[in-house]
């Protein structure tokens, strides 16, 4: 059984009637809409988010989701591919998980016009359920994800990231949004309880340890869907190449920087940065941090009872650095 229906398996009834509630929160009277929340519908990813939000919720209370908690998730998933739909037409991007993504096929202005509808629509949900809670949890994600690109784009600018900067930017810009389907699906059951802030920082944590493995794919030799590289090509600073940056001489660094800065679309000279960076250290000093970061995680989860939920969230803590894409 692949990894992720492993995951799934607790919560798999929750799923499936989650699934039908959201295409109902989607719904319109315009056609053109209907048409391509369609296609977003049937064009799903693995559904972590959703996935993270019953989990957390059934480990919390003993087993236990309540109207709150679909509510939580579908604003969720509808907020979240709100941010998507527009990151498309930000990174002028005509794919999205192997399929046309909706400003390829629909043209940039009915994209934002689509992203601007289901984050209104994401936020009348919860309002119209008096959900304030729940809409505060993320508000707070979607605010902390534009702060997040927007620190990365300053930064890029200048290649003057520290480590304490990087840790902030995917603190913002990935992890801020696994910690809101947590702390979201503890404060559907437990409103105003520790478990919410407890969970919090399980999905804050998780979030980080996904980031760092997402830059190391970046070095590495696997297909992955995007070519080796690419992070050096868009003058993107990840934690390999930060520790390098920091702990070599400073003719080696000003090459670096160079390398970055002005020879980023040379391949040959990016793959000699990437070389450079695995034989400094680099690539073990980012997995060692990914580890602590992912047993900080499972030690929060040992505050709770066995049960199948607890396993599952064990299980996805490890596939988030075992991945292979």
């Amino acid at each position: 059984m692949k990894v992720i229906s492993q995951i799934k398996l607790p919560v798999e009834k929750e799923m499936e009637l989650f699934e039908k509630k959201f295409f109902q929160s989607m719904s319109s009277n315009v056609a053109l809409l209907n048409r391509i929340t369609h296609y977003i519908v049937n064009r799903k990813g693995k559904q972590m988010r959703p996935m993270f939000v019953f989990l957390v919720a059934k480990m919390v209370s003993g087993g236990t989701v309540n109207e709150r908690t679909y509510r939580g998730a579908s604003v969720i998933e509808l907020i979240h591919t709100a941010t998507l739909v527009h990151d498309d037409v930000v990174d002028d991007s005509n794919r999205r998980r192997g399929f046309f993504s909706i400003n390829a096929l629909w043209k940039n202005k009915i994209a934002v016009l689509v992203g601007d509808y289901l984050l209104s629509k994401g936020l009348l949900l919860s309002i119209d359920n008096n959900d304030f809670d729940l809409l505060k949890i993320i508000s707070v994600a979607v605010r902390e994800m534009s702060e997040g690109e927007l620190l990365q784009i300053e930064k890029a600018r200048r290649l003057d990231i520290t480590e304490e900067v990087y840790y902030e930017i995917i603190r913002q810009k990935t992890a801020t949004l696994i910690a809101a389907c947590c702390s979201l699906g503890a404060a559907s059951v437990k409103p105003d309880s520790d478990d919410m802030i407890k969970m919090r920082r399980f999905g804050e944590l998780i979030g980080m340890a996904f980031q760092i493995k997402d830059d190391l794919f970046d070095y590495g030799e696997a297909q992955i869907g995007k070519p080796t590289g690419i992070d050096i090509k868009e003058q993107k600073m990840t934690l390999p190449l930060i520790y390098t940056l920091n702990n070599c001489s400073s003719k080696e660094k000003s090459w670096l920087i160079n390398s970055v800065k002005r020879h980023n679309k040379d391949k040959k000279r990016v793959k000699e940065v990437i070389e450079f960076v695995k034989t400094n250290g680099g690539l073990e000093y980012a997995e060692q941090k990914m580890t602590e970061f992912q047993q900080e995680a499972l030690l929060l989860l040992e505050e709770y009872p066995a049960s199948t939920y607890r396993d599952s969230l064990e299980l996805m803590v490890n596939y988030v650095i075992e991945r292979k894409k």
